[in-house]
């Protein structure tokens, strides 16, 4: 099963467009992975750049993918960390966290931004843990077929990535900078998408270029991708989530009640924590009184 799914372009901090590839009307989830957007790549002018004020997060992992740039984390716990091409912040929100993102460059320097921001949703019995937050900068790289395969969560081609999951997950990223062919293994049960960040390749015989989600359904052992030319893709993949989740703002639930309770209290200051140093004002949080609470895109994202 191969289903072409294209993504939508959305605005977040910093009037950074982004393309939204999760969630969509046609497909909410792959695997636990619930959100998925592709940032870049761009250059801001001396002195502007990415720009997103403390928020907070409940139910969910966040975990980004920086590809080139530089982005300062700071969080409630106190963490302040410097995220760079080639790692992964990794954060559990549980029960409850804040943190805001700033691009590190200096002000009289272009800032430069490519990355991915993903979401994982936590099981119902991970999803109200204790808050936490890693920074992994040693991720597993593979050279194979002409790619440089980094495993960025779970296993593949025979290595692991350290970042700590909740659910039996994969994601890698893959480049190549000239042809490259290479049949990926996969895990039979899991489903599948992969989103081309840069150039163009193939993909199970399906041609791609950035802003289309290719889906691919469970049942598969192996994936053909290829590409004549440079190019980065990305593949997520999971064992299907079967728990309903609602998904508002930076919120994943199970129930409206959730929602609305985290929306009162981070706007009231409370539960949530504070962010120290960030020099962007806070998110408001939107009202969802009325809205239904359907399984949906954030109405305001944040990276």
């Amino acid at each position: 099963m191969l289903e072409r799914i294209e993504s939508r372009a959305n605005t977040i901090g910093g009037g950074l467009t982004i393309r939204r590839a999760l969630p969509n009307m046609r497909r909410r989830l792959v695997g636990a992975w619930c959100f998925l957007d592709h940032a870049g790549p761009l250059e801001f002018p001396p002195g502007d750049g990415l720009r997103v004020g403390p928020h907070p997060h409940i139910g969910l992992q966040t975990f980004t993918w920086m590809i080139e740039g530089a982005v300062v984390h700071r969080d409630s716990l106190g963490n302040e960390q410097l995220i760079t091409p080639g790692q992964v912040n990794l954060m559990t929100a549980g029960g409850g966290i804040s943190h805001s993102e700033d691009s590190a460059a200096p002000q009289s320097e272009h800032a430069r931004l490519h990355a991915v921001q993903l979401w994982i949703a936590l099981p119902d019995a991970q999803r109200h843990r204790a808050p936490s937050f890693q920074n992994y900068p040693d991720l597993p790289l593979i050279e194979s077929g002409g790619f440089s395969v980094r495993v960025l969560a779970g296993s593949a081609l025979g290595r692991s990535s350290p970042a700590e999951v909740f659910s039996p997950l994969v994601g890698v990223d893959l480049s190549a900078p000239a042809d490259a062919h290479l049949a990926l293994p996969l895990t039979n049960s899991f489903e599948h998408a992969a989103l081309v960040l840069e150039g163009e390749a193939d993909v199970g015989g399906e041609k791609l270029a950035p802003g289309t989600l290719l889906y691919v359904g469970t049942g598969r052992d192996s994936i053909d991708i290829s590409c004549v030319g440079a190019a980065r893709l990305i593949l997520i993949g999971g064992a299907p989530f079967h728990e309903e989740i609602l998904l508002w703002w930076n919120f994943v639930a199970r129930r409206p009640a959730e929602i609305e309770q985290a929306t009162r209290e981070w706007n009231a200051g409370q539960r949530f924590g504070n962010v120290r140093g960030s020099p962007s004002a806070p998110l408001v949080a939107p009202n969802p009184a009325g809205l239904g609470l359907r399984a949906t895109a954030p109405k305001l994202p944040s990276l």
